[in-house]
């Protein structure tokens, strides 16, 4: 089965860890035009987003620190009353009486918690800009290590880490501005990184044929219970997202699904005979004890795109290898525990080690959604607006990913589009969503 999705060629979104940027910087050779062309976006940055006070900058004894004396030097002269102290040398007087701190200690690569002295200093600050991260910050997992201050905006160079996406992480560094500092495109591309930030660059929508038929763009079926509203707004969202004919299987419905959608009330067995449905959706109000047998009938039947959420995962709790043969699983945090146990600090990791032991693309949803291959390959969402939190919007998120791959799209990039597409439609909405807007608005944008 194919995870593949669409590598830039320039590599561009691709997240680096703090070891990567460290083995990029070590081949890039001049270190110190690196640094000045850094400390000068740095100030360039700031004197674009702020206006003159007195700065001071906590220079930290790497490259990270040496940025900062570059950065201090550019805006003395622009004419601004700047000092650089080390930690040694600060205070917290220092700190209390400067109108703007840049913090340029330790940037992504600590390997430490902070000290009780770095903490004192950079809790005092008013203000605070952040070189790379904001000190205290683990720039591969966005965890804190004892304290990270909050920053107004981060500077970071070459490419975003994963720690600019993950939260906390997200949030404590504010605007994240990346700047090209000059690094080679072919020092990333050796050292073939495997974390990307999701974005349109990713992957490529199936066009619609002109003489396509509805089978042409493939079928969805979704599994449902007796009241079928999960599995209709998960339909709604497949039929939107351009699959060509979408049915809800619920043997016992008390109600007929929304206009367009077929119900079907044949035993799964007989459906299951119907070689033109390929592409499941099990799990969205379907009930648990229904769930675990329907799981494992679809499995037995092989060869099928199976998305499983819901109520399909909470049946495989604690023995996730029952679900090895799906194509796309899409847990919550809840799930996830539930299924492989407690994450840890490290959400990327934990993602990475779920997909490879189930042989399945794996969607850990969240404000920053994971998108997890079995082979290490791994991107982070970012454009998912807060009001997407909210009941039902998972539900719609399985059915967008079936209706992808109903349309051919390989499992990796069809989870990877369905997630950026779900976070799209959200933010067009804006506040106060609720799950059944998404599909109107998915239809526009999920067409190729």
């Amino acid at each position: 089965m194919a995870y593949s999705f669409e590598r830039p060629e320039n590599f561009a979104g691709a997240l680096l860890t703090p070891a990567e940027m460290g083995a990029a910087d070590a081949q890039a050779g001049d270190g110190a035009a690196l640094m000045q062309a850094a400390g000068r976006a740095v100030a360039r940055a700031i004197l674009q987003r702020i206006r003159p006070t007195r700065t001071l900058v906590l220079a930290g004894p790497g490259r990270n620190g040496g940025d900062g004396h570059v950065a201090a030097s550019y805006l003395a002269r622009a004419g601004w009353h700047v000092r650089v102290k080390s930690p040694g040398e600060a205070t917290l007087d220092n700190v209390a009486r400067a109108g703007l701190v840049i913090d340029a200690l330790f940037g992504a690569g600590l390997s430490r918690d902070l000290d009780a002295h770095c903490t004192a200093l950079l809790r005092t600050a008013k203000r605070l800009v952040a070189i790379d991260v904001p000190s205290g910050l683990d720039g591969a997992t966005g965890q804190v290590r004892g304290f990270a201050p909050q920053a107004e905006f981060t500077v970071t160079f070459v490419r975003k880490k994963p720690g600019h996406l993950l939260y906390p992480g997200r949030g404590l560094c504010g605007e994240v501005l990346l700047r090209d500092i000059g690094m080679p495109d072919e020092i990333i591309a050796g050292l073939a990184p495997r974390c990307w930030e999701n974005s349109p660059a990713l992957f490529t929508l199936p066009p619609r044929a002109p003489t396509g038929h509805k089978y042409g763009s493939g079928e969805v079926t979704l599994l449902s219970g007796t009241l079928p509203g999960a599995a209709r707004l998960a339909a709604m969202a497949a039929r939107r997202a351009g699959a060509g004919m979408v049915s809800i299987a619920a043997p016992d419905a008390a109600a007929l699904p929304e206009a367009g959608i077929m119900l079907r009330r044949e035993p799964l067995a007989e459906l299951l005979q119907d070689q033109r449905r390929q592409n499941w959706v099990v799990g969205p109000g379907l009930g648990i004890d229904a769930a675990g047998p329907a799981l494992a009938a679809l499995l037995a039947a092989g060869d099928r795109h199976i998305v499983a959420d819901a109520d399909a995962l909470t049946a495989c709790a604690g023995a996730p290898e029952r679900l090895r043969g799906v194509t796309v699983i899409t847990p919550h945090e809840g799930e996830f525990t539930r299924l492989f146990g407690p994450i840890g600090p490290d959400r990327l990791g934990a993602a990475r080690a779920a997909a490879a032991r189930i042989g399945a693309v794996l969607v850990l949803k969240g404000p920053d959604t994971i998108i997890a291959a079995p082979d290490g390959e791994a991107v982070i969402n970012a454009n998912a607006p807060p009001w997407l939190a909210t009941g039902g919007t998972g539900d719609v998120l399985a059915g967008l990913i079936a209706a992808l791959l109903a349309r051919g799209m390989a499992p990796f990039a069809a989870a990877c589009a369905g997630v950026w597409l779900h976070g799209a439609a959200a933010t067009k909405i804006g506040p106060g969503l609720l799950a059944e807007d998404l599909p109107d608005q998915l239809g526009p944008l999920a067409q190729g």
